[in-house]
């Protein structure tokens, strides 16, 4: 009996043995992911090193924003329109050349601010096509009660992605240099085509309609009477607006916490180390009916997290347990670690608010409209953390880096508070009976 429960709140790997396609279509996207990560943040490095500023480094994410936008809305219509296989093949695809060219231009020492922002414009707007389109396949591998345990295996995936990935781009490009870091990308990448590639035909069910202004219109009009997914939008945006210091990281790792672009890396990781664990540890989460109430807990935890982090800053700011001289060759070794373990609670309760708003979105949307709906829920979740390095990179530049996860962390906690408080309905939703 001990040893049943001890299971129970460990990771459920059932849908591995449910759907094989579905374990290769997970292999290939972490290993996919942990190379689109390196990326990331070696691009972010890279523009800081060649502009020696917070505010062009956020604008990297908000440069993407509009496209990305676009692609997951058009992507989910092709979601719902055409065979979601073919779909993402081809967004892949978009991604693996965009990458390839980056690490090309880097051989060859042609990078320049704008190429690194034409490029990652291009990734982003891809990528949010290939995401709203591996969501929407997920719900036809799998039966409807292991959704939420796919849900956590994807946790796993962020967590390998974020925690290793950061980390590993830190140490590359001080170590080998940004050529490498693309390359060892566009390697890893090829994973995710035999993940794909290995895929059964998936053609969206029930009433099928052309990608178009019809299409987009069909899916506003089914979104305006799906209160519960709209309100998960909302308190995700929220989240994700005021509590993304990613932005932050280089110059914090530059002028306030020292140890430079290792300490952007660590710092980074630590989201992915909360998700990794809290996946790992993610069996009881399966068995809670109300996914309203979840989300709501997790990301005021989020909000109370970001807002700690915001105090060690500032406690950075003021000199404590500071070496000599804080900068890139003398870490603040103490605040370092006291931050990784606020961020690390962080991307715990991310990842838990994921979980039960991706179940939510797969288990109470039909299949014909799946699609579209998990466009915009991509272009949620990856949008908001756009806007909030703006908001961060803004506020940061007129007043200084401490400020804006301290203030952000308290506008979280209480806009969200205010949100569900104002639509019992999203308190009341039951996972046994779904409903958008």
């Amino acid at each position: 009996m001990k040893t049943r429960l001890r299971r129970e709140h460990f990771l459920d790997l059932r849908p591995f043995s449910a759907s094989p396609a579905f374990a290769r279509l997970w292999i290939g996207s972490t290993l996919a992911g942990l190379g689109g990560q390196l990326t990331i943040v070696a691009v972010m490095l890279h523009v800081y090193e060649l502009t020696q500023d917070t505010f062009a480094v956020s604008m990297i994410a908000v440069a993407g924003l509009v496209p990305m936008v676009l692609a997951g809305l058009y992507g989910g219509m092709l979601a719902d329109a055409f065979d979601r296989k073919t779909v993402a093949l081809i967004a892949a695809s978009v991604t693996w050349v965009s990458t390839a060219v980056l690490a090309g231009l880097a051989w060859g020492h042609l990078e320049t601010v704008w190429w690194l922002y034409l490029l990652s414009v291009v990734n982003a707007a891809a990528n949010s096509i290939v995401m709203a389109t591996k969501s929407a396949i997920t719900p036809r591998l799998l039966p409807r009660d292991l959704l939420p345990a796919a849900a956590a295996l994807n946790g796993i995936t962020v967590g390998v992605m974020v925690m290793a990935g950061p980390a590993l781009a830190g140490i590359l490009v001080a170590v080998a240099g940004y050529q490498w870091t693309y390359t060892i990308d566009v390697v890893l990448m090829l994973s995710l085509f035999l993940g794909l590639f290995t895929l059964p035909s998936i053609r969206p069910e029930g009433v099928i309609v052309k990608p178009g202004l019809e299409s987009l219109k069909d899916g506003w009009t089914f979104l305006r009477r799906a209160t519960n997914i709209r309100l998960q939008y909302l308190l995700d945006i929220t989240a994700m607006t005021f509590g993304q210091p990613l932005a932050l990281f280089p110059a914090i790792g530059a002028l306030l916490l020292g140890g430079g672009p290792i300490t952007t890396g660590v710092l980074t990781a630590a989201f992915a180390a909360g998700a990794f664990l809290s996946s790992l540890f993610s069996g009881p989460i399966g068995r809670v009916r109300h996914h309203g109430i979840g989300i709501q807990r997790s990301i005021q935890v989020y909000g109370l997290a970001i807002l700690a982090f915001g105090a060690v800053l500032l406690a950075a700011a003021l000199g404590v347990f500071a070496p000599a001289d804080v900068g890139e060759q003398s870490a603040n070794l103490a605040l370092i670690a006291v931050a990784f373990v606020f961020l690390a609670v962080a991307g715990a309760a991310d990842n838990v608010s994921a979980i039960y708003r991706s179940t939510m979105m797969q288990a109470a949307v039909p299949d014909a409209i799946r699609g579209r709906l998990q466009g915009i829920f991509v272009v949620v979740v990856a949008g908001g953390p756009r806007v909030g390095a703006l908001y961060a990179g803004t506020l940061a530049t007129l007043t200084t880096l401490w400020f804006p996860p301290l203030i952000g962390g308290l506008v979280i906690v209480t806009l969200v508070w205010l949100l569900v408080r104002a639509n019992p309905r999203f308190r009341d939703y039951d996972a046994l009976h779904p409903e958008p």
